[in-house]
């Protein structure tokens, strides 16, 4: 995003709130009152150089004095200088959006002037200082059928309380006559201007702008996200609040997840610029679609056991465990097919994130031809905890998991004590299948915000249905 849309743009479109009715978001966000004014830092500093690049026109006219008759005159290659804003606010407006307040604003403006009549004529440069500049904008924020934000000038004002003219010349008691027309026609074209430059920057560079940003996001082959709001903006009377669907989706298929997001409350914290709340309904459609998608089956092979074992995925290893195994299909290497029961379920709550899946095992022996041999069925359960941090803009996670309650669902090869495959499944568990469901974690999913818009000093907290974070922003220019 080019550095002049930020006005509005680099914040407003990281997030959404509100409902349409009866849908819950299952993704919030709140700018706060210091989110805000970093945008109206960012956004002030581009409405500068922008109203700075102002063409004012030509001007011309004339009037009569004693002696001299008519004199018609001319000011031309009108020049801005330097135009300064130094003091603003931005506030929420409910059931509108924003405003943008300026004041104490001030520019400086040069030229060219002539003037002549029947007896004689002159020219030469002039100088003008404006001062006490103020200007407000209002910015009406909405979404269109997309999802996607829109924003719209629905109020543009300004006034200048002090147009200072200064004219070069000989003729010094003449020029002091042309005082009052330029101040006049400047003060007119500068009020005039200014709201048309405000009203063009939003309608040609923010509004398309925001119709270019993506509401959906490909995460892997599989699955998608979706960000795109669920209803407009809502301004309170110190946040802006906004709110997204939030929920995966297949990228094969897509179809709507068999449960409905949680209302989600919004903290009341404001020490950061931003808050985000990730509903437990985003993670668990994101375990339903790979689910669905048997993305969430693993294989474990004997090459993924470090060689430094002494024990191997093969029927000899597993001999002693289930003694049928090595007499029906001695030395032959082995696979586990991990798969879950259920769709997994996230639940959040203040102690933390934790997980209670339960999971088939089915071990097959690998024939010469490497077809397989089934051998047994394994019910596994266990408590897994989660951890979810911000990194890089985006939401990563990791997995720790607890004892496995182990279970015979099913065997081919005769009765066997489960529990003495405790520790064996443990050890693929902890070292070989986890880590793999890790490394896929640390890569994340990413949050709804612009590329160039970097988070800091980000803090994170459990709530009841819902993962809260918190933090800083800064643009990258």
């Amino acid at each position: 995003m080019a550095g002049g849309n930020t006005l509005q743009a680099a914040l407003l479109v990281s997030l959404s709130l509100m409902l349409a009715e009866g849908t819950n978001p299952g993704f919030v966000g709140r700018i706060t009152g210091r989110g805000l004014d970093y945008a109206r830092q960012e956004g002030v500093a581009v409405l500068q150089r922008e109203l700075a690049r102002i063409e004012l026109p030509d001007f011309s006219g004339s009037f009569q004095v004693l002696v001299l008759g008519d004199i018609n005159y001319r000011f031309h290659s009108l020049k801005i200088q330097s135009f300064r804003l130094p003091s603003s606010t931005i506030v929420p407006v409910p059931s509108v959006g924003l405003k943008v307040s300026v004041t104490d604003a001030f520019a400086e403006v040069s030229g060219e002037w002539q003037w002549r009549n029947w007896l004689a004529s002159d020219h030469g440069s002039f100088d003008v200082k404006i001062e006490g500049l103020s200007i407000s904008v209002g910015l009406k924020l909405g979404n269109d059928s997309a999802g996607r934000l829109t924003a719209d000038t629905s109020a543009c004002s300004t006034h200048i309380s002090s147009v200072q003219a200064h004219i070069d010349g000989t003729w010094s008691w003449l020029y002091n006559l042309f005082d009052s027309q330029i101040e006049s026609a400047l003060r007119e074209a500068m009020e005039d201007q200014i709201c048309q430059v405000v009203s063009s920057s939003v309608s040609s560079r923010l509004e398309p702008y925001l119709q270019t940003l993506p509401v959906t996001a490909k995460i892997d082959k599989v699955s998608g996200i979706d960000y795109s709001l669920v209803g407009p903006p809502v301004a309170t009377s110190d946040s802006l609040d906004l709110g997204l669907k939030g929920e995966f989706f297949s990228l094969a298929q897509r179809s709507a997840a068999p449960f409905e997001p949680p209302a989600l409350p919004f903290p009341m914290d404001h020490d950061r610029m931003l808050y985000f709340g990730a509903s437990s309904y985003l993670f668990n459609t994101a375990g339903y679609v790979y689910y669905q998608a048997g993305a969430l089956t693993y294989d474990i092979t004997d090459d993924m056991i470090p060689k430094e074992s002494k024990f191997r995925l093969n029927t000899s290893s597993f001999g002693p465990l289930v003694p049928q195994i090595e007499k029906l299909y001695p030395d032959m290497l082995m696979k586990l097919v991990v798969s879950p029961s259920s769709p997994p379920s996230l639940a959040i709550a203040p102690e933390g994130l934790s997980l209670a899946p339960t999971v088939g095992v089915q071990a097959f022996a690998i024939l010469p031809n490497s077809s397989l041999a089934p051998l047994f069925v394994l019910d596994v359960s266990t408590t897994i905890l989660a951890t979810a941090a911000l990194e890089s803009n985006k939401i990563v996670g990791s997995l720790k998991i607890g004892r496995l309650e182990l279970s015979l669902k099913h065997s081919d090869v005769g009765p066997f004590p489960v529990k003495l495959m405790q520790l064996v499944m443990d050890y693929f568990a902890a070292h070989i299948l986890v880590p793999q469901i890790n490394e896929r974690l640390a890569q994340g999913f990413p949050l709804p915000l612009p590329d160039d818009l970097q988070l800091s000093n980000p803090v994170l907290q459990p709530r009841q249905n819902c993962l809260y974070f918190g933090t800083d922003v800064h643009y990258g220019h």
